[in-house]
C-alpha cells in the first residue's frame, strides 16, 4: 500500500466532526487529538517549524533546497469532517478495479452506491476506490488534502533533484462550520500565497466562491385562547409562512447553479407566540449580494406595515465574500496551478465555487488562496468515495506547483 493511501486511511479513523454549538476553538475534542497525532508525525518526517497552537492550528515547514530567491508558498487542508453525518469509527475499504456496477456498502441495511444514482461513479471504472460501509462519511473532506500535502512533502525530500523554495503547511479545524479561517496566524504562516486543498473532482481549481451572509429574521406574535382569537391572535407561525413566500420561489437552492444565487432556509423554530426562521444568503456578485440582503429588510418592513410595528426584525451577518477580488491582481498565483495541472497530466476545471471556502476568508486577511481538487466525492453522507489515482494526481500538482514556483523564479534571475 502507497504511503499516501496508508496515511488517509489512518487519518479517516479519527472522528474530527466539528461541532456548530460549541463555543470552543477547536469545537470538539477529537480535532485537537488528531492534531496532536499529525504534530509528531511531521517531527517524524524531518519537517521543520513544526508548531500546534492551543487552537488546533499546526504549522510546519519544508525548507527551500535551493539558494535562489524563491516565494514562500503553503498548501493548507481542514481537519474537522462535516457534522452533516458521523464521522465516528470510519470503516472503510477499497474497491479494486471498480467495474462500473453497484457497490453493495452495507448490505444488512441495503445501502448501495449505485451508479445509477451517482453517474459520476462510471468516470472511475477501472479505478481503485475507498468508499465506506454505509454507516458514516468517509472524511476525504479533508483528510484527502491532508494526506495529498503529507504525501508531496515526503516526495519532495525524497528527491532533491526537484528545486523547490520554502513551503509552509497549514492543517485547521473547524472549517465545516465556517470558522477554519478566523484564528489562523497568517503572519505566523509567512507565505507570498498558499492554495487549499478542499476541492472535489480532479482538476477544479478555483478562484471565485459566494458571498455569503446568515439571516434570523423573528416573529412576534399575539397567543390568546383560539376559542376567542377573532381579531385579537396573530400567529408567529403564519406571519413567518407569509414572510417566506414573500421571497421568489425560484431563488432557492434546488432551482439555481453556477453563477445564480438564493436564498435558502435552513431552519424554523415557533409557536403562536414567536417564530424564528433562519436564513444562509449566497450569491457570487456582490451588487446582488447586498440587494439581497436589502431585500430581507425590504420585506421585513412589508410584513411589520401589515401586522404592526415590531412584528417582524432581521439579523444579518456577513459570513465571507468572494475571493475574486483579491485573486485578480495576482493571477499569477492561478496560473501557477492552471500550469501545474496540465504537467501533471490532470485537465484543468476552472470554476466558481458554490459554497465557500477558507481560501475565501484568508484571501480577505491578506494571504491569495486558490483552492484546489483534493478528488473526493459525494462529501457529507454516507456514499463519499474517493479514487485512489485522484488522490495521487492532487498530489502530483502539489509537486508540480512547488516545481514550477521555484523555476519561474530562477528563470526570472538567471
Amino acid at each position: 500500500m502507497s504511503f499516501l493511501v496508508e496515511h488517509f486511511l489512518k487519518y479517516v479513523s479519527f472522528d474530527t466532526q466539528s461541532d456548530e454549538e460549541s463555543n470552543k476553538t477547536p469545537s470538539s475534542d477529537g480535532q485537537m487529538v488528531f492534531a496532536r497525532y499529525l504534530k509528531d508525525e511531521l517531527l517524524s518526517l524531518g519537517l521543520e517549524e513544526v508548531s500546534l497552537d492551543e487552537n488546533g492550528y499546526l504549522y510546519a515547514t519544508l525548507p527551500a533546497n535551493t539558494d535562489k530567491e524563491v516565494p514562500v508558498i503553503g498548501f493548507i487542508a481542514h481537519m474537522d469532517t462535516s457534522p452533516d453525518m458521523s464521522g465516528k469509527d470510519v470503516s472503510p475499504r477499497i474497491v479494486n478495479n471498480y467495474d462500473g456496477t453497484d457497490i453493495v456498502l452495507c448490505k444488512e441495511e441495503g445501502i448501495i452506491l449505485s451508479p445509477s444514482q451517482f453517474p459520476e461513479l462510471l468516470q472511475h471504472k477501472g479505478e481503485d476506490l475507498i468508499v465506506t460501509d454505509g454507516k458514516t462519511l468517509l472524511g476525504a473532506d479533508d483528510k484527502a488534502g491532508i494526506a495529498e500535502i503529507v504525501s508531496a512533502m515526503v516526495y519532495l525530500q525524497q528527491h532533491p533533484e526537484i528545486k523547490h523554495g520554502k513551503i509552509r503547511i497549514g492543517f485547521n479545524p473547524d472549517e465545516e462550520i465556517g470558522l477554519g479561517a478566523h484564528k489562523f496566524d497568517v503572519e505566523k504562516f509567512g507565505c507570498e500565497w498558499a492554495y487549499t486543498m478542499d476541492g472535489g473532482e480532479v482538476g477544479e481549481l478555483e478562484f471565485e466562491n459566494f458571498n455569503a451572509a446568515s439571516a434570523k429574521v423573528t416573529f412576534k406574535g399575539c397567543n390568546v385562547h383560539p376559542g376567542y382569537a377573532k381579531d385579537k391572535m396573530t400567529n408567529s407561525i403564519l406571519v413567518a409562512n407569509r414572510f417566506m413566500s414573500m421571497l421568489p420561489e425560484q431563488e432557492t437552492p434546488e432551482h439555481t447553479e453556477a453563477y445564480e444565487g438564493f436564498y435558502h432556509v435552513v431552519g424554523i423554530k415557533g409557536s403562536v407566540e414567536e417564530t424564528v426562521v433562519n436564513y444562509i444568503i449566497r450569491d457570487h456578485d456582490r451588487t446582488l449580494f447586498e440587494h439581497r440582503k436589502e431585500e430581507m429588510k425590504r420585506l421585513a418592513d412589508r410584513i411589520n406595515e401589515i401586522y404592526g410595528k415590531g412584528t417582524a426584525t432581521v439579523e444579518l451577518h456577513d459570513q465571507y465574500y468572494n475571493m475574486r477580488q483579491q485573486i485578480e491582481p495576482v493571477m499569477h498565483v492561478v496560473d501557477i496551478a492552471f500550469q501545474a495541472m496540465k504537467e501533471a497530466g490532470v485537465e484543468p476545471h476552472v470554476r466558481a465555487i458554490r459554497g465557500g471556502t477558507d481560501g475565501a476568508q484568508l484571501s480577505f486577511k491578506g494571504l491569495p488562496c486558490p483552492n484546489i481538487f483534493a478528488g473526493g466525492l459525494n462529501f457529507h453522507g454516507r456514499y463519499e468515495f474517493i479514487p485512489i489515482p485522484s488522490m495521487e494526481k492532487a498530489m502530483n500538482v502539489i509537486v508540480k506547483i512547488a516545481e514550477l514556483t521555484a523555476k519561474t523564479e530562477l528563470t526570472k534571475t538567471a
